[in-house]
């Protein structure tokens, strides 16, 4: 998709900071973020949202969340715990139509969140 904030993340068209990239994800932290950690994990593959998904997008999706555990270890947050959400749709609060992880932690979080 050519105007989509992320894939233009994932081919370094505009600039972020990327913390991980393989063949299947691209991580970046969020430039709003939430907690002290707030990283978005997103597939390379444009894909608009979780409703999108099929059985096929299997192996990324396991790319997506073993890269979060791993990017919680790094950032030191893994022992005392995160969060990982993905926002379905605008009532949902997803604002960018890029299939995408948040990974968040570094604080106490709340529940029920907004």
């Amino acid at each position: 998709m050519t105007d989509c904030i992320f894939c233009k993340i994932v081919n370094k068209r505009i600039p972020a900071h990327i913390v991980h990239q393989d063949d299947a994800v691209t991580a970046f932290r969020d430039i709003n973020p939430q907690a002290p950690t707030h990283i978005l994990i997103v597939p390379n593959q444009h894909i608009g949202g979780a409703a999108q998904l099929t059985r096929d997008h299997g192996a990324m999706l396991a790319s997506l969340y073993t890269t979060a555990a791993r990017l919680a270890e790094t950032d030191g947050i893994a022992e005392s715990g995160y969060r990982l959400v993905i926002n379905e749709g605008p009532d949902a609060g997803q604002s960018v139509f890029h299939l995408h992880l948040h990974l968040l932690g570094g604080r106490r979080l709340g529940w029920p969140p907004g």
